[in-house]
């Protein structure tokens, strides 16, 4: 049963999954909170046929419950399942304990929780809840952090919520195991995306491709290689795993 549906799929390593899935011949949902015209463009650029947008804001419950029923409803029973979609640390959330007025800590700590594990596990209800129903296998892919390890200090609402996400993925990974459903997790490290081209190119640059061996950040094109494999059958094993992605550039014991 060869339908995905990609969280967060408008562009950046979201994009990069839904295109790897594409090629695999998955039909995908691709999903987006509020930019239409970038989730429009992955879409379009998807190679094969049957896929289709999806659109809602995964803080609400309601609305999460939504998106997984209208993916399902455009494709079928959605077999397999990337929480991808996630507050990011930007400008505009930054919260140094040191810093932040109490408001802005505790707007920055429920919209990133509200999304990041609130509206994964609530999607993963939904999605799981009806594969159990289908009686077919089916998998669930986490896109965690590397943050979740090494910390976040200025964006600790992050490094929490990716933490969280991590450990929920794990504790699905026994509940659903007698359903045949595996749920495993990523852990990227830096990732050139649009969203870091600006940092990329600055004065930082050179020294947060330091931060690996290799001399370079991850691509959207190399997580997306990973989600794949741990969504496929072979992968079924490595359920419950956290498999990191960061070159080297933080190891954990």
């Amino acid at each position: 049963m060869k339908n995905v549906l990609v969280t967060g799929a408008s562009r950046g390593i979201g994009r990069a999954i839904a295109t790897a899935f594409a090629a695999d011949g998955y039909r995908v949902a691709v999903h987006y909170a509020s930019s239409r015209p970038d989730a429009a463009a992955t879409l379009d650029a998807l190679p094969g046929d049957g896929h289709v947008l999806v659109s809602g804001d995964l803080a609400d419950p309601q609305q999460a419950r939504a998106i997984a029923e209208t993916a399902a409803d455009r494709l079928g029973v959605v077999g397999t399942l990337v929480n991808n979609a996630a507050v990011a640390p930007s400008a505009a959330n930054i919260h140094r304990v040191a810093d932040a007025s109490y408001d802005e800590w505790q707007a920055a700590w429920r919209e990133t929780i509200d999304v990041n594990l609130l509206g994964a596990s609530n999607i993963t209800y939904c999605v799981a809840r009806a594969l159990i129903a289908s009686g077919e296998p089916g998998t669930i892919v986490n896109v965690g952090s590397r943050g979740a390890f090494k910390g976040e200090p200025d964006y600790p609402a992050y490094g929490a919520s990716k933490a969280a996400l991590h450990a929920f993925g794990q504790s699905m990974a026994i509940a659903l195991a007698p359903h045949a459903i595996g749920v495993a997790s990523v852990a990227p490290g830096f990732v050139s995306t649009e969203r870091q081209a600006d940092k990329l190119g600055g004065a930082h640059g050179d020294a947060i491709r330091d931060q690996s061996p290799f001399g370079r950040v991850g691509t959207p094109e190399e997580v997306a290689a990973a989600v794949l494999f741990l969504a496929s059958p072979g992968a079924q094993w490595a359920s419950g795993s956290i498999l990191d992605l960061n070159g080297a550039s933080y190891l954990r014991s």
